[in-house]
Parts: C-alpha cells; structure tokens; sequence
C-alpha cells in the first residue's frame, strides 16, 4: 500500500496490515500481547488495541501509567506511519499525558486523530478507553519529528 508521493492527511499509504507487520518487524523483543495491535487505519484515524494481563497492571489492580503511555504513543507512531509510510526514525518529540480514571483491567483501547501533518512534524490527539468511549481514562497529545 505505500507509496513514493508526499505525505497527505487524505490517504494512507499503510493500512492495517502493513501497521502491524511493520511494528511486530520494527520491536522483534515485544510480542501481539504486549504491544497492542492496529484494528483501524484511515486518514486521520487510528485505532489500536491492547488485552491487558497482570503484566501492565500496578498494584490496586488497574493498568499501570507505563502502560497506558506506552500504547499512547505505539498508537502515535501508527498513526503516522500510516500516513508517511514505513519511516522507522520518525521520533517522539512530545508526550502529555492526562490520567481522568482509573484504567480498568481488560480490552484498553487508544484512539488517535491527526491534528497536523507537516513536513517535519506530526500533532496527533490521542483517547484511551476501556468499556465506554465516551468515558476515556486518559486523553494525551502526541508530537512525533519526521527525519
């Protein structure tokens, strides 16, 4: 699905397949269920998802901030990814995290929208969530540097 034209928040040029092919091949030490999985990719969208297992969870029973950061920015860099194509150095300048609620255990979903597309950077707005989206547990921007 990649291709050789310039950036553009209207297409992508990896789609799902490409998202989590790229991934698993970038970070060969984590595996499915530890860095979470693209199950959406469009333009200015992307949505990945993480089964969390008592490996992220902190004590009191809900998923760590490690965690919870860790799948904010793998969404990030998907969403990137997806709309400049397989740039393994594209790096993260910026990660705000906010805690709303506590991150229940089970299905953590991270939901991330393109703010700005430009040639040296990309904003991305990022929601995690666990069983109702419109109840996030943490809300985050992201700004990645392209090389």
């Amino acid at each position: 699905m990649a291709d050789s034209g310039p950036a553009s928040a209207d297409y992508l040029k990896m789609d799902v397949a490409a998202l989590n092919a790229f991934l698993r091949d970038a970070f060969p030490h984590s595996t499915d269920g530890t860095r979470g999985t693209v199950v959406i990719a469009e333009p200015g969208h992307v949505r990945m998802q993480l089964q969390s297992n008592d490996g992220h969870l902190r004590p009191g029973g809900i998923v760590s901030g490690p965690t919870q950061m860790a799948l904010t920015d793998s969404a990030a860099y998907a969403l990137v990814l997806s709309h400049i194509g397989p740039v393994a150095m594209a790096v993260t300048s910026s990660l705000n995290y906010q805690f709303l609620r506590p991150c229940r255990p089970g299905l953590v979903t991270a939901d991330a929208r393109l703010l700005r597309l430009g040639r040296r950077s990309v904003v991305a707005d990022l929601r995690l969530w666990t069983e109702d989206e419109m109840r996030p547990v943490g809300q985050a921007s992201v700004t990645y540097m392209l090389p």
